[in-house]
């Protein structure tokens, strides 16, 4: 059993989009209770010290999802009548508290060095403009049937897309709901089913052909990934780019929301465009990255890639943008699980492998120490060949990998 999401988009009635962003609105309201909660701990014990009261007898501050939910539970009666009077899912503040405890855990993690990648701050309080969400606990939210999903505390919503593929799975109990997040974008409702399937079957008849070749991959901003097999075989796929292809609009939506007033209606439909705006980036992104991820999992027996410091790469003020604009990390995160799910192989290269600047001529070998971004073609001092920037980095990436696998 591995487990995987399941996306559908929702296509509520009118009502039932009151009910979504009432249910939205509840989880921001108890994450910032829950924050609230926290704070007021945390200034009642900084008080309690300095009346010289033991470190054993101070107030005991509520980190946990448990303790959160208590505090919400004892505070709703008299803060928050409305919760019960509205018929909201009891549900939602249960995970906004795990949600809320998640956050301070991750902090206490970065500064303690437990966790990697970049410093998580001090959780801070959630707004409305950053975007209506909520989740429900375990199989609370499940398919009724390939077009329709119930919600707890909203009833039942019809989806636009079918959904017969997790229906039949869960039908013949190959998979499981481990909880759901609904979220909204652009005013559009999608909701998400972490679920733990069974792909056994499903894997083995899209497995990668015994014979498929190996490749290595090099990723760039003008060409998106140039790919040589072992059969010698040079590929280049070329990315959309699809925010600076939606420069354009998002530009002018923007300027027509700055001079919208505030607060007016003409300001909500603008503020509205320039979501869709982005949307239609981001969903041009996550459709490219998914039918490419997906092709050479299927079809490359292994595959070589760089790992590359994007986050360092990205404090490059020329190259950001575009370095955001192609999604490498997400690419890299794709290939990660989906080589694991066709039975093919997936090779990291050190950070300061040196595929770009070593000559992959046989029997050379050697580096070229003062090799530049901006160099894309370049000749081998030792040998004499002359070298494509991107395929060279390539070549070497499979080399090293095949010489690891012997």
């Amino acid at each position: 059993m591995s487990r995987q999401g399941f996306r559908v988009e929702l296509a509520p009635t009118e009502e039932q989009r009151i009910r979504l962003g009432q249910h939205a609105g509840l989880s921001r309201l108890v994450e910032n209770f829950a924050l609230e909660t926290v704070k007021a701990a945390l200034d009642q014990r900084a008080a309690e010290k300095t009346y010289g009261i033991p470190e054993g007898e101070l107030t005991l501050v509520p980190w946990s999802a448990p303790a959160l939910e208590s505090a919400w539970r004892a505070a709703h009666p008299d803060r928050f009548p409305w919760f019960v009077e509205a018929g909201l899912s009891s549900r939602v503040p249960k995970e906004a508290c795990r949600v809320r405890a998640a956050g301070f855990r991750a902090f206490f993690d970065s500064r303690s060095g437990k966790r990697k990648g970049r410093t998580i701050g001090f959780p801070c309080w959630r707004r409305r403009k950053h975007g209506g969400r909520f989740r429900y606990d375990a199989d609370r939210a499940t398919p009724v049937d390939p077009r329709t999903v119930r919600l707890p505390g909203v009833g039942k919503v019809a989806t636009r897309e079918d959904m017969s593929w997790l229906v039949d799975r869960l039908a013949a109990s190959d998979a499981r709901v481990l909880g759901a997040t609904v979220k909204e974008r652009a005013a559009r409702w999608w909701i998400s089913f972490q679920i733990e399937v069974d792909r056994a079957d499903l894997d083995q008849r899209r497995a990668a052909p015994p014979d498929a070749p190996a490749c290595g991959i090099d990723l760039g901003l003008t060409t998106f990934a140039t790919i040589v097999d072992t059969d010698g075989t040079l590929t280049e796929i070329r990315a959309p780019k699809p925010l600076k292809a939606g420069l354009r609009k998002l530009r002018k939506a923007n300027k027509a929301l700055a001079r919208s007033q505030r607060g007016s209606a003409n300001r909500a439909k603008r503020r509205a465009e320039v979501a869709r705006v982005h949307l239609r980036v981001a969903n041009r992104r996550t459709d490219f990255l998914h039918k490419t991820t997906t092709r050479l999992a299927r079809t490359k027996s292994a595959i070589a890639v760089e790992t590359l410091n994007i986050t360092g790469m990205t404090s490059n003020r020329r190259l950001a943008r575009a370095i955001a604009d192609a999604g490498w990390g997400e690419f890299a995160r794709q290939l990660d699980y989906k080589t694991n799910w066709y039975g093919s192989r997936l090779w990291k290269a050190d950070r300061w492998f040196p595929s770009s600047k070593t000559c992959s001529a046989p029997g050379c070998g050697q580096q070229h120490g003062g090799l530049t971004l901006a160099e894309r073609i370049w000749t081998c001092g030792g040998c004499g060949v002359v070298h494509d920037r991107d395929r060279n980095a390539a070549a070497n990436l499979l080399s090293a990998m095949l010489a690891d696998a012997a």
